[in-house]
């Protein structure tokens, strides 16, 4: 949207309820990519969304920095502005979504081509697999952890810094790893990698809102949306053939190799995209070549004091998650998911390398379905995003947040299907194949659950969305974290067909959470302390062409 003049915008409150409204899809902005974590409840943002023909909004308010009363400049980007990354040329904004994915594949493979190698340490350090396996834990505990830090100091600094520095940290420490003179070392600095890895997949979201407009987002998200699900796939399947051939420690110096791209990739050619600090480095100039210190950004005037921020922080994703009945059941599910994932790589090495005989090499390669089911997903997420405009029309731009579970309720079955396909046919006398096209229906089904329950919890929670991601994050990572320790055990005593059947119950089980928030969730929604309630007045009701 577009303003022509520097008048003062309306109403704080007015404001906030409208932008908020609209969501995401409808042509104004992604929540989660704007300052809410930084700004008092009563700023309106309207600065970060408006293009306007002055280059700013004037507004007669109080800075709660200074105290001062008087009229501020609040700086914006200019219609049609070359500086706003959404002006950006479409080959420039798919070469940084490129290279964002790739920065995320890299992350996610990083997890998982270990793996293939997990008794090489166990062997050359004299040690039990189970503490090889802390290897992936203390990484996974690392996803949860870091976004805890990094998505609140992306706004205070912007997301280039952040990308910059954590993949550089990342980098060094894959260097000990790969030399670790024991399993100490190996663990720590798996630990700090872990940490630092998780920057660029808390960014990714917010980097694609600063780039792309809603009506066009469908397919850059679709192509980050494959990574993180393909980079485990492909783990294995490269991480097997390389420890047959060139020993564990190669797993590590590939990760190097590949950290040392991504980051030259990210540092380089890769410039600032958040609005806000771009922003924030246009005001500071204005106020040096103006000589006007009335030139501000809201995050200079508006902000929240500093223990009211690291309350948001680091105490709201805790209160959504164990609060609001939405965020629990919905992180559980993808908890349930992603421990599932990460099961995959114990489980695969037992039904193929203990059951069959086969080679870490071609284990590695029963991952190929799994990879397959995840590409044909994001091919699929475009007509996904269609229907969701066609009903986002419908309710004249204001659709019930349920309408975005409308590919979970569906999605949802194919992942016991698939791991009810792998459990009855991994006996070690049936041919190769049966297990491993199991892979295809659990693939398929990943992208549409992850990318309907993150856009639920955003179109729920708005201007929360951070924080309710957060938790999301957390839990999902912990629950993956410690699901590896266990895996080994279970299917021995459960055997490989009742260890399988046992998870495909559980996510049969939780095929009722979407269909449970399809019939009461607005009903939790309007009880909830935390989640957006449309006021009666502007509340879309479907269009009816005969009225």
């Amino acid at each position: 949207m577009s303003t022509l003049g520097g008048e003062a915008p309306p109403q704080h409150a007015h404001m906030r309820s409208r932008t908020l409204s609209l969501g995401y899809d409808a042509g104004e902005v992604d929540p989660t990519g704007l300052p809410f974590g930084q700004l008092n409840e009563g700023a309106d943002l309207e600065e970060y969304i408006t293009e306007t023909r002055t280059g700013n909004i004037v507004r007669h308010t109080r800075s709660n920095v200074t105290g001062e009363v008087a009229d501020w400049k609040l700086v914006t980007f200019t219609i049609e502005d070359p500086e706003n990354p959404k002006n950006w040329s479409k080959a420039y904004k798919w070469y940084i979504t490129a290279v964002i994915a790739f920065t995320c594949f890299v992350v996610a493979f990083a997890s998982a081509v270990i793996t293939a190698g997990l008794d090489g340490p166990a062997k050359e350090f004299n040690v039990s697999l189970e503490v090889s396996l802390l290897t992936i834990t203390v990484f996974v505990i690392g996803f949860g952890v870091g976004p805890m830090v990094f998505a609140p100091l992306s706004e205070v600094v912007g997301r280039r810094p952040v990308y910059a520095v954590t993949l550089f940290i990342a980098l060094i420490f894959e260097i000990p790893c790969a030399v670790a003179p024991n399993i100490g070392t190996l663990i720590v600095c798996r630990a700090i990698d872990g940490i630092a890895f998780s920057a660029p997949m808390t960014l990714v979201g917010g980097s694609l809102s600063d780039l792309w407009k809603n009506e066009e987002r469908g397919v850059p998200m679709a192509a980050f949306s494959a990574a993180p699900f393909i980079g485990p796939a492909i783990g294995p399947l490269v991480g097997g053939f390389l420890y047959d051939a060139a020993g564990w420690r190669w797993l590590y110096w590939i990760q190097l190799i590949l950290a040392g791209v991504t980051w030259a990739l990210i540092t380089f050619t890769v410039p600032e995209t958040y609005a806000p600090t771009l922003l924030k480095a246009r005001a500071k100039k204005l106020r040096k070549t103006e000589n006007d210190p009335k030139f501000v950004t809201e995050q200079e005037i508006d902000s929240r004091p500093l223990g009211e921020k690291i309350r948001i922080f680091m105490l709201r994703p805790f209160q959504l998650l164990f609060l609001e009945p939405i965020v629990l059941f919905i992180s559980l599910y993808m908890s349930v998911l992603y421990g599932l994932l990460y099961m995959f790589f114990v489980a695969y090495p037992i039904v193929y390398q203990e059951g069959k005989g086969y080679s870490p090499g071609i284990t590695g390669l029963m991952f190929i379905p799994l990879a397959i089911g995840v590409v044909l997903s994001a091919f699929c997420a475009p007509f996904v995003n269609k229907h969701y405009l066609k009903m986002h029309a419908k309710y004249n731009g204001k659709p019930p947040a349920e309408i975005r579970l409308i590919p979970m309720m569906f999605s949802c079955w194919l992942i016991p299907i698939g791991l009810f396909i792998f459990a009855w046919t991994s006996y070690p006398h049936l041919h190769w194949f049966g297990p491993t096209i199991g892979g295809l229906p659990v693939g398929f089904g990943f992208i549409f659950l992850y990318n309907s329950a993150n856009n639920y919890l955003v179109d729920t929670y708005q201007h929360q969305a951070a924080s309710a991601l957060a938790a999301k994050t957390f839990l999902r990572s912990m629950w993956g974290a410690g699901c590896v320790l266990f895996t080994e055990q279970m299917y021995h005593r459960l055997g490989y067909q009742w260890a399988s059947s046992l998870l495909a119950f559980l996510g049969l089980a939780c095929c009722a959470i979407p269909y449970v928030f399809w019939f009461y969730g607005e009903r939790i929604r309007s009880l909830s302390r935390y989640a957006y309630v449309e006021d009666e007045e502007t509340k879309a009701v479907p269009y009816d062409p005969e009225h």
